[in-house]
């Protein structure tokens, strides 16, 4: 088979072709509008439609041929050959085409080499710094030999909202790039992650060794109830930090699912949380913690 009058080379143009015999020596042959276009103007997206066009044309081209095949034109001899042709060539385009939309991602690798790679380097480093602080000042106001890897903070559903997250983030830079570029929410989301482990890590050194990780079902000697501070403003600040923390990672990526999933899943669990929480608080510190509950908000929207 001869395409564009060299043996054995399939056309990769994605301009609509046909099939034709040559009057003079019968050699088959494929004719292409515009075949001299500068491969260059062709170069693959995957939001364009050409692949769409490229089916519907050489699809009416097979009808075509057929057609003429059938009405005996004199130039068409051999329908076998014809359309066993024309199908390799409408088959090798379309599968140029897939191949270019899984490996052709230079877009995408310019995106990810600037917007990528500065908004997940800074998820990275905020859940590193957040989770190695936690566990050191755990060792700092509790010793290490009373601090598990539980201080890390990290558990499986932990790690699984991490990876959905990142995941997201990956798909949605692929498909929607443009959505990744909105820096002004990027770095709200940056503040809100750096606001919120402030206040954490606030919350952590004040209180000193009556924060713990865990709850505390029994009243230990060194069990103090904290009021001054940033315990004067929100009785939880340190829950309240990691919220605006959570939530902040998702919008420094521009993710909106991840950012409505982190919202509602981290409020149900201090909303759980809290009271059975302020159940054994109660019973530590009595009418002293009723009074500092009724006076100063739980830092949880809509968590009394």
């Amino acid at each position: 088979m001869v395409c564009n009058g060299r043996p054995g080379l399939k056309s990769r143009s994605i301009i609509p072709t046909l099939l034709f015999r040559s009057p003079s020596d019968g050699t088959l042959s494929v004719a292409s509008s515009g075949a001299k276009r500068d491969q260059a103007s062709h170069r693959f997206s995957p939001l364009c439609s050409t692949n769409f066009g490229l089916f519907c044309f050489k699809s009416a081209n097979l009808v075509l041929l057929v057609v003429r095949v059938h009405k005996k034109e004199k130039y068409f001899e051999d329908l076998h050959e014809i359309e066993m042709s024309l199908l390799k060539h409408l088959l090798g385009d379309l599968k140029t085409q897939i191949v270019f939309k899984l490996l052709d991602s230079s877009s995408y690798s310019e995106a990810f080499s600037h917007t990528a790679y500065r908004q997940l380097s800074q998820m990275f480093i905020a859940i590193l710094f957040f989770h190695g602080s936690e566990y050191l000042l755990a060792i700092k106001y509790h010793g290490k030999s009373n601090v598990t890897l539980k201080s890390l903070l990290i558990s499986q559903h932990y790690i699984l909202a991490m990876i959905i997250s990142v995941l997201e983030y990956l798909l949605e830079l692929y498909f929607f790039p443009e959505l990744k570029e909105n820096w002004w929410i990027s770095n709200l989301g940056l503040l809100m992650v750096v606001f919120g482990e402030i206040i954490r890590k606030v919350a952590i050194i004040t209180a000193g060794r009556a924060f713990t990780h865990l709850i505390q079902r029994h009243h230990e000697d060194h069990h103090k109830l904290v009021t001054h501070g940033v315990y004067s403003i929100v009785r939880h600040p340190g829950y309240t930090g990691f919220l605006i923390w959570s939530v902040g990672t998702q919008i420094m990526l521009c993710n909106p699912v991840s950012s409505v999933g982190f919202t509602l899943v981290v409020w149900n669990f201090f909303h759980r949380r809290i009271p059975y929480e302020e159940y054994f608080l109660r019973q530590f510190f009595g009418v002293e913690y009723e009074e500092f509950a009724k006076r100063v908000p739980s830092g949880i929207p809509f968590v009394k």
